[in-house]
C-alpha cells in the first residue's frame, strides 16, 4: 500500500488520492460503527430510530448519551458502545494521520540518503 524506502516520494497529486482513500475508509467505518450504535439502541433501549441515531451520534462523538435508559441489557449495551467508541476514536485517528506520518518519515530517509 504504501511505497518502499527505496522508493521516491509520491507525487501532490498521487499523495491527495491516498489522503482521499483514507477519508473513505474512514467514513466507511464511521457509517458502520453509527449503524451497529442506530441498531443496539432501538432493540435493547427501545427507542425511536431518530433518538437511536441521536444517542449513537453522541456516544460516538464522545459527548454522552441524551435519553435515560431502563432495561439491563439497554445499559450493558450502552456501556459496551461508550468502550468501543473511545478505541474507535483512537483508530480512525490513526488512520487519517497515517499518510501525513508516513510522508514525513519517507521524506526525512530520503534526506538522510543524500
Amino acid at each position: 500500500m504504501y511505497e518502499h524506502k527505496t522508493k521516491p516520494l509520491l507525487s501532490k497529486r498521487q499523495f491527495i488520492q491516498r489522503l482521499l482513500q483514507h477519508g473513505a475508509y474512514s467514513l466507511f467505518a464511521i457509517s458502520v460503527a453509527l449503524g451497529i450504535g442506530v441498531l443496539g439502541y432501538r432493540f435493547t433501549g427501545n427507542l425511536s430510530w431518530v433518538d437511536s441515531i441521536l444517542n449513537a451520534s453522541m456516544i460516538l462523538a464522545g459527548m454522552g448519551p441524551v435519553n435515560s435508559l431502563s432495561s439491563g441489557a439497554a445499559k450493558l449495551f450502552s456501556s459496551a458502545y461508550a468502550l468501543f467508541s473511545g478505541l474507535f476514536f483512537i483508530g480512525i485517528a490513526a488512520l487519517l494521520i497515517t499518510p501525513f506520518a508516513h510522508r514525513l518519515l519517507h521524506r526525512m530517509h530520503l534526506e538522510d540518503k543524500e
